[in-house]
């Protein structure tokens, strides 16, 4: 039973690690790099609506 009660706590700690660590540091590291992505290709190509 203690087996039990081990893998239990082990899985809590990790399902905490996942949403309260990991989700928001990749929702942040995916919407700088979208953010750094645009902001490039506006150095490189100009702002939106200067063309033609």
């Amino acid at each position: 039973m203690d087996k039990v009660a081990d893998q239990k706590q082990e899985e809590l700690k990790t399902f905490l690690l996942l949403t309260v660590v990991l989700a928001p540091v990749l929702s942040v590291m995916v919407v700088g790099g979208y953010g750094l992505m645009i902001w490039i290709s506006q150095i490189l190509m100009g702002p939106p609506g200067t063309g033609l």
